[in-house]
């Protein structure tokens, strides 16, 4: 799969792939553990986690105009790392949330969250500037070879962001499973067990009490707990007490491997950073070197260009609002309307980056045949927003088919009642089936496409714009858990977002022949 490749692309995919392997073992709870660990309800919890999102990739604007500053990209992708270190240590140290430190606690999870978010805006960026000069230095090569080998060297652009994405799936395949494993784990030397819906209870109990709650509630956290912890029923606001304490100790310990993470993929990266190069530096000229008529065309390919590059950050701001819906909305959905009964609902993330290893090969394949090689890479984004949209038409068609009301409606039902309607794990298969394939047709061919339009001397500020927009995607997914809890059927939730990605898909369709021709 590497051959005929830079040699520096595995170095750079292994050290990618140890941070987000760190990164997703926090992500894949981030959200369940801000409701769990604070009581905080999904619209908060989401808006939070949001703002997180959508922070890790705006900083990465601020990460690149730093390395093309000091022409230090390796530095500063050194930097981030070890910032990130700090965040998750911070994040590991399990201190248990009452009424009385929560505010505090929860600004400090926050600020944790934010020095992430800082460290991640420095390494992410740059890393892939460093990737895109691998390819423009392996197609400078090729062009003193004639030709026909620039062409051959051109062609392999998409498939080497395409192999660098599957690295980042690696890490994100494992990662899911380490906090869900550390916590049960934990909840089994106490004597407990996991309930995903025992802490949105128990918060309950111990903010309103009893006389607030419901007797469906009341009903619902006596049978859950006498499940989850039998020893500590007699005594309800002590049996909350003691199984959120234990239930979120086991997800901060999940943080120390995180820590150890971030120190891997540095050791990977300062073992390896000498056969990496820097983006080229900008050549300072003489006004006397270009004509008026020069000057004014150069000018004008890169206002061209950039228009493109903005056109295009432009519809996949809608892409990520509804692929990482993932972390919020579609984490909700697992938690509430499938059985997650023997497997926990973060662990369901890791469907997503198993699919990406699983078709990576396939989509190479196919945009490696002739027929493939004709599909230019705007014309794969657009298709991706398309593939992105079916993936909610078909959540639509299960919601409207089980007669899924909204979902505080679902949760205010006994227990039993929930259970005859969840459904199974394969609706969450299929729905991230979808969004992979849609992932594949957009995330690793736009890092392409900013690398083959961005101007030499800004590299990285323009990989940081791509990142930028993702983060304008990342902000709008809070508007996934209003939907999810506020719309009076399901199925307008998912209607919403499949209605979003054709939008996308009609308008980038209609910028196609411009888009082709100014990346030609």
């Amino acid at each position: 799969m590497l051959k005929g490749h830079p040699k520096g692309l595995l170095a750079a995919a292994l050290s990618n792939m140890g941070e987000r392997f760190g990164y997703y073992i926090m992500n894949a709870v981030l959200v369940l553990f801000l409701c769990s660990k604070f009581g905080l309800d999904d619209k908060v919890a989401g808006i939070i986690y949001s703002f997180f999102y959508f922070s890790i990739y705006i900083l990465s604007l601020p990460g690149g105009i730093i390395a093309d500053k000091l022409q230090n990209y390796k530095g500063t992708i050194q930097a981030g790392l070890m910032t990130m270190a700090v965040g998750y240590i911070i994040l590991s140290i399990p201190i248990m949330a009452t009424p009385a430190n929560r505010i505090g606690l929860l600004v400090l999870t926050c600020a944790a969250l934010l020095v992430i978010a800082f460290g991640n805006g420095l390494f992410k960026g740059n890393l892939q500037a460093i990737v895109g000069q691998m390819y423009d230095n392996f197609e400078a090569e090729a062009a003193k070879e004639g030709p026909e080998a620039l062409e051959i060297a051109k062609t392999k652009r998409d498939p080497g962001f395409q192999i660098f994405y599957v690295f980042i799936n690696i890490g994100g395949l494992i990662a899911p499973f380490i906090a869900p494993t550390l916590r049960k784990w934990w909840l089994g030397v106490n004597n407990m067990s996991y309930d995903a819906a025992l802490p949105k209870l128990c918060h309950l109990f111990i903010d309103k009490g009893a006389d607030a709650m419901t007797a469906d509630q009341l009903s619902n956290l006596t049978e859950l707990m006498t499940k989850a912890n039998p020893a500590g029923v007699a005594d309800m606001a002590a049996a909350c007490s003691d199984y959120l304490n234990v239930f979120n100790t086991g997800v901060h310990y999940s943080f120390i491997a995180s820590v150890a993470a971030m120190l891997i993929s540095l050791l990977i990266f300062l073992c390896t950073k000498k056969n990496m190069p820097n983006p080229v530096k900008k050549v300072a000229q003489s006004s006397q070197d270009y004509t008026p008529e020069e000057k004014a065309s150069m000018a004008k390919e890169i206002r061209q260009r950039m228009t493109g590059l903005y056109a295009v950050l432009g519809i996949c701001v809608f892409f990520w609002m509804s692929f990482h819906q993932n972390g919020e909305s579609l984490s909700f959905f697992a938690r509430d309307f499938v059985n997650t009964s023997t497997i926990a609902p973060e662990i369901w993330q890791a469907v997503n980056p198993c699919f990406v290893i699983l078709l990576t090969p396939v989509i190479m394949w196919v945009f490696g045949t002739k027929w493939g090689r004709k599909i230019s890479t705007p014309r794969k984004i657009a298709v991706g927003m398309g593939i992105a949209g079916l993936a909610y038409v078909f959540l639509v068609l299960v919601s409207f088919f089980k007669g899924y009301p909204s979902a505080p409606e679902f949760l205010a039902q006994p227990v039993a009642a929930q259970a005859g309607m969840k459904s199974g794990a394969w609706v969450l298969i299929v729905t991230y089936f979808f969004l992979t394939v849609a992932e594949l047709f957009i995330s690793p061919l736009g890092l392409s496409f900013v690398s083959k339009i961005a101007p030499k001397h800004i590299q990285g500020i323009c990989q940081g714009l791509w990142l930028c927009a993702t983060a304008v995607g990342n902000l709008l997914i809070m508007l996934g858990p209003i939907f999810y809890n506020h719309m009076p059927k399901l199925w307008l939730c998912w209607l919403i977002f499949a209605v979003v990605c054709a939008i996308a898909m009609i308008v980038m369709f209609g910028m196609l022949k411009w888009l082709e021709r100014i990346t030609a």
